[in-house]
């Protein structure tokens, strides 16, 4: 799952970044609105985490901007910012959902996985393409019931596949979702970890596919991957 963080808080955002990538989040942070604006207008996310006093340009005016374009990517403010009148104008703005600070991590998780799970049309998190099966709540892969171990880059390169559902998705879009800006490397990476995966699923009928022009897919014989 990857997220935008937009918080202008070094300190915090630090502590963010790394406290959702040990959950399997892949996180970009924009210190600004601006830079935000830019990210959004380039990238793909599956939520937004936005605080409301940015520099730049303020959080009201990044989420405006956003329905505006009818980018329609789940947004959590993340704000100290905690009176009645703020959290109802910024739901009415196009905001999906509201968090005071200071939080629990544990619930901005929760609230993070909700949103994804919402826009996505799903009243379930547990996706499955044939025999693999992938529980979002838990972050677990199952392959023929059984626990298939992958590593933490595995794990969120298979997600951001079985996630699109059959649908391809690019190699940069990968290297987005399970890199960090701060990782050099270039996409030959993402050819390794799918050379890896294929080994693993070797014999499981789940495989990865290469669609030329497109990126990679999962398929299973001639069915389609499903979300439940």
């Amino acid at each position: 799952m990857r997220i935008l963080l937009v918080e202008d808080e070094a300190e915090l955002a630090n502590w963010l970044c790394k406290a959702l990538a040990q959950s399997e989040f892949s996180v970009e942070w924009a210190n600004d609105g601006v830079m935000a604006e830019n990210l959004l207008a380039h990238e793909e996310f599956d939520a937004v985490v936005l605080d409301l006093g940015l520099p730049g340009m303020s959080g009201n005016r990044v989420l405006d901007a956003m329905r505006a374009k009818d980018n329609r990517v789940p947004v959590l403010i993340l704000t100290a910012r905690d009176s009645l009148d703020e959290r109802v104008a910024t739901l009415r703005a196009g905001a999906d959902d509201f968090l005071a600070k200071p939080f629990a991590l544990a619930e901005l998780e929760a609230r993070l996985i909700a949103l994804v799970r919402r826009s996505r049309g799903r009243e379930h998190t547990r996706m499955t393409c044939g025999p693999l099966v992938f529980d979002a709540s838990s972050k677990v892969f199952l392959l023929g019931d059984k626990p298939f171990s992958v590593t933490p880059r595995e794990h969120a390169l298979l997600s951001a596949l079985i996630v699109r559902g059959g649908e391809p998705i690019s190699k940069t879009q990968l290297l987005d979702r399970v890199f960090t800006a701060d990782d050099d490397v270039g996409t030959d990476a993402i050819e390794v970890l799918i050379y890896r995966l294929r080994k693993k699923l070797s014999g499981s009928g789940v495989t990865i596919v290469t669609m030329r022009g497109f990126g990679y897919c999962l398929e299973v014989g001639t069915d389609h991957c499903e979300i439940h």
